[in-house]
This record gives structure tokens, C-alpha cells and sequence, in this order.
């Protein structure tokens, strides 16, 4: 088996044994991101030119903002702030172009709400350069996860006994499975993929159960087992990580 360099985060990932190794990976992936974005990239030219145009979503400006390179982070908001006027000024078309626009729309002048001044507003705003370069990351290793059960044994037996994916990774792993092997081969895969998730889909709905059932006084005495992160790790199986532990991001002397 030939390593790369997206081989060795997968295998270690699984070596977590946490309940959704594209969500481990997906935390790094964030986390490296925004240092990356706040340490040199910002001052590269190529990516302060993808920032000003696409700009960051409301959590991954929130996430540098807590950093401690409030320089960096004023520098790209603010070539980006000169993009997003540029656009504003093309969209609003200053007083009289609102006014013709609203006019028009009332007189039926055929615009389409693509077309509409609030959709290209909406528009305009709707992209994030580290959610993109998040999005490509993890398709990569979604691949790699694929490849590796056909051709690195060890880690078949580490997918044979993991604990699965949340939903939106599973969806991914399977898409990128049908679009990468052959026919016999995703066919296997799904069959194992399968096996897998429903097995701790029911698991981790057990222990949510147990959990509920905790509350009950006549079970005061009994033993939480695995059960006393059961909500949080139940959200996190159905949406990705999002709560509790599993959604931490590294600590930061920041």
C-alpha cells in the first residue's frame, strides 16, 4: 500500500474510534484553515484575491475573529468590504435604478426573481473560501476511505468495526463510492457501509434511550453506561458535529 498524504489523516482518524471520522477530520481541516488564513495566506495574492471575491461564511469569520491576528483578519475584511461595494454599486444602481427596478417589477416588466435586486444581494454574499476549501478536503478523503477498504488490510478492519458516519458524511461516502469504483466493488461497499451505520445508528439510539430512562427514580441506582453523552452524540450522528465534545475545535493559546 502506497501512503499519501490524505492516507495517513484517514487511518489515524479511524484510530480515534470516534463515531464519525469525516467529522475528525473535518474539525482539523477547519482548524488548519483558519491558521493558514491568519498567519501568511492572507498576505498571498492569489488568496486575497479568491477572499475578496467569495469572502467567509458567519462562522468562519466568528472563528478568526476569536484568533489572535485581529491585523490579518482587518485586512482581508477590508479588501473584501471594497469587492462587495464594487458588486453593491452594480446591483443598486444607485437611487434611481432602485426606483426604475421597483417600478418595473409593478408594471410586470418580466424580471425573474433570480434577477431581482434581494436575490443578488443574496447572491453576492452567499460563499465562504474556507467552507470551499473544507468541501474539497473532505471529498478527498471521503475518496480515500474508499479506496483503502480494497487495498490497504488493515484498514479494512478498522471500517469492518468503526462506528460509522453521521448521515450528511454517509451520504457522501456512498456517492463518492459510486462514483469511483467499479460496479462490483461499490456494491460491496454498500453492503459493508451499511452493516455498519445501522448497526450503530442502533446503538447510539439505545443509549439515548437508557438515558431518558435514567431520569426515571427507579432506575436512580443503575449504571449511565456509555449513556451520559448519548444527546449529544445522537445530534451529532444525525447532522455532523455540531455539540458537545465531538465539535470542539483544538484549544488556542489565542
Amino acid at each position: 500500500m502506497k501512503y499519501t498524504l490524505d492516507t495517513i489523516p484517514v487511518l489515524d482518524a479511524y484510530k480515534t474510534e470516534c463515531e464519525c471520522p469525516l467529522c475528525k477530520l473535518r474539525i482539523h481541516c477547519e482548524d488548519q484553515y483558519i491558521d493558514s488564513m491568519l498567519s501568511s495566506a492572507y498576505m498571498e495574492p492569489d488568496y486575497r484575491l479568491k477572499t475578496n471575491e467569495t469572502g467567509f461564511c458567519t462562522r468562519h469569520f466568528e472563528l478568526m475573529y476569536n484568533r489572535r491576528n485581529r491585523l490579518g483578519l482587518a485586512l482581508m475584511t477590508h479588501t473584501h468590504m471594497q469587492e462587495v461595494i464594487k458588486s453593491l454599486e452594480g446591483i443598486l444602481g444607485g437611487e434611481s435604478g432602485a426606483k426604475r427596478g421597483f417600478l418595473s417589477s409593478l408594471r410586470g416588466g418580466g424580471k425573474t426573481a433570480a434577477d431581482s435586486q434581494p436575490q443578488k444581494i443574496r447572491a453576492r454574499m452567499d460563499g465562504c473560501f474556507i467552507c470551499d476549501q473544507m468541501k474539497n478536503s473532505i471529498e478527498r478523503y471521503a475518496y480515500t476511505i474508499a479506496q483503502l477498504y480494497f487495498t490497504h488490510t488493515e484498514f479494512r478492519g478498522m471500517f469492518d468495526n468503526s462506528k460509522g458516519f453521521c448521515l450528511p458524511h454517509l451520504a457522501l461516502v456512498l456517492e463518492m463510492a459510486e462514483k469511483t469504483l467499479n460496479a462490483s466493488q461499490a456494491e460491496q461497499f454498500a453492503k459493508v457501509v451499511s452493516r455498519v451505520e445501522l448497526e450503530n445508528l442502533r446503538r447510539v439510539e439505545g443509549e439515548l434511550e437508557w438515558f431518558t430512562l435514567k431520569f426515571d427514580y427507579r432506575n436512580d441506582s443503575k449504571p449511565w453506561g456509555n449513556s451520559r453523552d448519548a444527546v449529544e452524540r445522537s445530534i451529532n450522528k444525525l447532522m455532523g458535529a455540531c455539540v458537545g465534545a465531538e465539535a470542539e475545535m483544538p484549544a488556542h493559546n489565542d
